[in-house]
């Protein structure tokens, strides 16, 4: 499966407003923020980079004014975790991730009813929620919603929980599949509605749209226990490792 994810993960950033091909890697860039978690680089599978590409790569993020930073599959290209080390790049973390298939998605009973937005009011109300399920990680904005609005229209989804006294309870986004794969992420619930199936609800929705599709696996990334149970309850099953790296600034 990490050679899937890994293809994935570059044809998701070649989508991106600016993409650059340096040396073995695709670096996807975002001009509306300089969140790194938006503007990153992978390598393409079984690349073996010399010191001289790594240059290269760190210098397209140097001459934009981003950190420089990586998120691949580990697995599917051996030689870059230590080439990126020799040139001062340090690990992040190392996720796991879970992948879900039409034979093992199973929809529990007791889910919510599951909306998809469309107006600009909810798109805003889904990007703060979002701000305060990951406790200001981001900063609810314009932008952030227009960025879900696109996610929507240009393929992928944006799936929601109405609270009941307005607004949204919980929300998660999947990205448009690509090489017989899509991404959910962004699965946050606030904190007033924790506990009750909102997480669960939206990621199975959004697995079936994907699979309405076309796709032929979805996978995510969990961040505790917790929440792999959420998603061991609607069929995602361990899949492999990703590993996130960057160059501290001083380097």
């Amino acid at each position: 499966m990490d050679i899937d994810v890994q293809r994935f993960a570059i044809a998701n950033l070649r989508r991106r407003p600016v993409v650059a091909e340096v040396s073995g890697f695709v670096a996807g860039f975002d001009p509306g923020t300089t969140s790194p978690y938006l503007n990153y680089a992978t390598p393409l599978p079984g690349a073996s980079p010399a010191d001289r590409d790594i240059a290269a790569l760190v210098g397209a993020f140097r001459e934009r004014g981003l950190t420089p930073r990586l998120e691949f599959a580990p697995d599917s290209a051996p030689a870059v975790e230590a080439a990126l080390r020799r040139s001062g790049f340090t690990t992040e973390a190392v996720h796991q991730y879970l992948t879900c298939t039409p034979t093992t998605l199973t929809r529990p009973s007791d889910l919510h009813h599951v909306e998809t937005p469309a107006t600009d009011q909810e798109y805003a109300a889904i990007d703060g929620a979002l701000a305060e399920a990951f406790s200001g990680e981001f900063a609810a904005s314009p932008e952030g919603a227009a960025r879900l609005r696109r996610t929507q229209e240009n393929g992928g989804a944006v799936r929601f929980v109405r609270a009941p006294e307005g607004g949204c309870a919980g929300a998660a986004t999947c990205s448009a599949p690509a090489v017989g794969t899509s991404e959910l992420a962004g699965v946050g619930t606030r904190p007033a509605h924790r506990g009750r199936g909102v997480a669960a609800s939206v990621t199975a929705a959004l697995t079936e749209a994907m699979f309405a599709r076309g796709a032929r696996s979805v996978w995510l990334e969990y961040s505790g226990d917790g929440s792999r149970r959420v998603y061991e309850r609607v069929g995602f099953r361990p899949g492999g490792t990703r590993l996130y790296m960057s160059l501290p600034p001083e380097v």
